[in-house]
């Protein structure tokens, strides 16, 4: 059983090793992303051209067959492949060649629904408050909705959908830039400009006037209340008393029970 599995183990090895890229490969990936098409992976580079490390391997561990994708492959291609196309600042990287990059621009007849995602957690108060940027210094909206949550899922598992309304959005003075075929960007989206899900409803907090009405609290197990203006109330009732040396003592000396006396099995009679 072992010997299967040892052989089990090394034919799936080595369909990974062979599905793997090379470095090479792998460079000619990359320069695509970064140099042509970023926007279509749900990426949007800096004024610079750089892109963050983390949100761009995500993207491209999106892909399918390129999960196995980690910073060490960046690393790898730096030092192996001559001439290559991506340089590293920091925590960022940029493709060396830029000249066919998208560059945003004013969205001159944007569509009528655009979408984006917000963190579970921060839903409430962008609800109340309006979307505001995070991560990038302006709000990434997609006309794609699974663009939109693609984009999403890479800050919460969790996000909800917004529906942005760009008409009403340019109403109340957003402008709104198109930064590639389905991605564009905007400052800030009041919080009439769009539409989502319901809020979750809170547990209503309980008033002291419905606790009072709902009864007396109980004591917890062992409690025994004092009335400091009757001072026989001080003296603890047998019924209350506990531990060890409870019901032994009386007047001083120890109280010693009985001994049962054993009745002698019949075979000792």
């Amino acid at each position: 059983m072992l010997v299967k599995r040892s052989a089990q183990f090394l034919s799936e090895a080595k369909i990974i090793m062979a599905i793997q890229r090379s470095p090479k490969q792998l460079a000619k990936f990359f320069d695509y992303i970064l140099s042509r098409r970023p926007d279509e992976f749900g990426l949007v580079p800096d004024r610079d051209g750089f892109v963050k490390i983390k949100e761009f391997l995500k993207a491209v561990g999106e892909e399918e067959g390129f999960r196995y994708v980690r910073r060490a492959h960046l690393d790898e291609i730096i030092l192996s492949v001559p001439n290559h196309p991506f340089e590293i600042s920091d925590n960022s990287v940029r493709s060396t060649i830029r000249d066919h990059l998208p560059r945003p621009g004013y969205a001159m007849d944007p569509p009528k629904l655009l979408y984006t995602c917000v963190r579970q957690k921060a839903y409430p108060h962008v609800y109340e408050k309006g979307i505001r940027p995070g991560r990038h210094p302006q709000v990434i909206l997609s006309s794609d909705r699974e663009m939109a949550k693609r984009i999403g899922k890479r800050i919460d598992r969790s996000a909800v959908m917004l529906t942005i309304q760009t008409q009403k959005s340019m109403d109340q003075g957003v402008v709104f830039f198109q930064a590639g075929e389905d991605i564009y960007l905007a400052d800030f989206i009041p919080a009439q400009c769009f539409t989502g899900p319901p809020l979750p409803k809170d547990k209503p907090l309980l008033k002291k006037s419905d606790a009072a009405a709902a009864g007396p609290s109980r004591k917890p197990a062992g409690s025994y209340h004092i009335d400091m203006d009757d001072p026989q109330s001080a003296t603890i009732p047998k019924s209350k008393r506990s531990g060890p040396s409870a019901g032994r003592k009386q007047d001083g000396k120890r109280i010693r029970k009985p001994k049962r006396k054993r009745e002698r099995p019949p075979w000792r009679r």
